[in-house]
């Protein structure tokens, strides 16, 4: 008989799975930290941080924007691909990315520019001057756009650059302001890495690794935890395992929903502890919130980023984040960075349905706002909307 997780436990156990139950202490290790989520998506809008410097801080508050990237550009412990968007990587994980390098590759080649003589063209000299010159970014080229524009038009050098860089035949060297500077992949990934097994040994490692990564899982959630394999591919790897455990997961609304969990799946819910009650501002691509059917499911939490939206359009904000205390999302807040005047503005504040904002939970977030302005170098926030009582 599957294993019953009720609700309450199922969100517990997905919290300290994402390394959110408690409020780590102490020298970030983050490598570890990215390790234990198995990859950090990158992100170039910076409201306050950008995401991939929140991600991590929420896991270990003593985490500063200057302890990432060396590991990309200077330590090689890091790679740069595109998993559901960009992300960074353990090099340690290059053998089982192979497939990935293929696939992608393979998926942008098949576009119509990529079949012409003029792209090929376009590819061959880029090459050329990269493996010249050493490491260079998007600006050292200066092809335009052909014919009409449209919103995600990119010049031929682009084009030419996404293609190497999505089959792994250049990576990123480093950043610079966030701007990716390409290198030749033989010259950044270390040899011992660039060749992967078979597919169906990459495929496994990739199924586990995402399953030990969310607790409990449908063979949906598990393919798009990486986005490195297709749907399938998962299915079939699914129905050939002995070891995995059958769990009912129970939603929010009291459905139960089937899912797939790892072998110590019992050891882990014995182990699994009661959340810290800090109050915690979340990043919109934490993975607490990127599979937003999973968020919905389990917390009742309904969530969607508006950067993109319209303003008039928007339900809540340009940049909102999701406020979790304990295992319970309870509101939702928009700040800003007004680095002119070097303070951090809120400018908007939705608490959630039903949840009651009392002094004590107005101070967590207080201190919680606190603490998120020194991580960007800013002072106290300054609210220009009603603050709840006691923030």
């Amino acid at each position: 008989m599957p294993i019953r997780i009720d609700n309450r436990t199922a969100r517990r156990l997905w919290l300290h799975t994402l390394g959110l139950s408690d409020v780590a202490a102490g020298p970030p290790d983050v490598m570890a930290m990215i390790r234990d989520l198995g990859f950090v998506q990158i992100d170039t809008i910076r409201n306050v941080t950008r995401a991939h410097h929140h991600i991590l801080w929420s896991r270990n508050r003593n985490y500063r924007e200057g302890m990432l990237w060396p590991l990309l550009g200077r330590d090689r412990l890091l790679f740069e691909h595109f998993t559901h968007d960009a992300s960074l990587i353990p090099m340690d994980y290059l053998g089982m990315w192979q497939r990935q390098f293929r696939r992608l590759g393979d998926k942008v080649a098949r576009h119509d520019w990529y079949q012409s003589g003029m792209a090929r063209e376009a590819i061959r000299a880029i090459h050329e001057r990269i493996w010249a010159e050493g490491p260079l970014s998007t600006h050292a080229f200066d092809t335009k756009v052909e014919g009409e524009r449209q919103m995600w038009s990119r010049p031929p050098h682009k084009k030419a650059l996404d293609q190497m860089w999505y089959a792994g035949t250049l990576a990123t060297a480093h950043r610079e302001n966030f701007i990716k500077f390409y290198d030749l992949g033989e010259r950044v990934f270390p040899a011992n890495l660039r060749e992967g097994p078979a597919d169906a040994a990459s495929v496994d490692w990739l199924c586990r690794a995402a399953l030990d990564r969310l607790a409990f899982a449908s063979t949906g959630e598990v393919q798009r935890f990486w986005a490195a394999t297709d749907a399938p591919e998962v299915r079939q790897w699914a129905a050939r395992q002995r070891d995995l455990v059958p769990v009912g997961i129970e939603a929010a609304d009291g459905q139960v929903v089937p899912a797939l969990a790892p072998p110590d799946i019992e050891a882990r819910l014995a182990a699994c502890p009661e959340p810290s009650a800090t109050m915690r501002i979340l990043n919109p691509f934490d993975p607490a919130i990127r599979d937003r059917n999973r968020l919905s499911r389990l917390f009742g939490f309904q969530y969607r980023n508006e950067m993109f939206v319209p303003a008039d359009k928007r339900i809540w904000g340009y940049y909102v984040y999701p406020l979790l205390e304990r295992d319970r999302f309870v509101g939702r807040i928009e700040i800003r960075a007004d680095r002119n005047r070097r303070h951090m503005a809120v400018t908007g504040f939705w608490p959630e349905p039903g949840v009651s904002w009392t002094a004590p939970r107005g101070r967590k977030l207080a201190a919680e706002l606190g603490r998120f302005a020194r991580l960007a170098g800013l002072d106290a926030p300054v609210w220009s909307v009603a603050a709840p009582l006691g923030a």
